[in-house]
């Protein structure tokens, strides 16, 4: 735990998946709210269809889901939401000429119902 989902729109040619997968990890190590580094499990998708609103113009976006077990404080979620938007905010340089949007978003997982294992062989 935790796990970090990023989608983001394929009109954002400037965006190394890699790159902002390990800066967002980074932050989240350095925030102390995990006990071990190799807890964090972060994964890209990037959109190649999407629609954002109905105007004709062209837009993008980047969104960050960040899943939790249960039980850390709003102000916790809400410091963990704002390091990890300035991250996406500097990522790359955005495109002119397109609105782009960036967003975080920090979901909590039933800390009761979920099960982990690791397997070393």
């Amino acid at each position: 735990m935790p796990h970090l989902h990023m989608e983001y729109t394929a009109n954002l040619t400037d965006l190394n998946a890699d790159v902002a997968l390990m800066r967002l990890n980074n932050t989240l190590v350095a925030s102390g709210q995990f006990a071990a580094e190799f807890d964090i499990k972060s994964r890209a998708v990037k959109v190649e269809t999407f629609k954002i609103g109905t105007a004709l113009a062209e837009r993008a976006f980047v969104h960050v889901k960040l899943a939790l077990l249960s039980g850390r404080s709003a102000q916790i979620k809400k410091q963990l939401s704002e390091s990890l938007l300035e991250v996406v905010r500097e990522l790359c340089e955005w495109p002119s000429g397109i609105e782009v949007q960036l967003c975080v978003e920090i979901l909590d997982i039933d800390r009761d119902s979920y099960s982990k294992t690791a397997i070393s062989n």
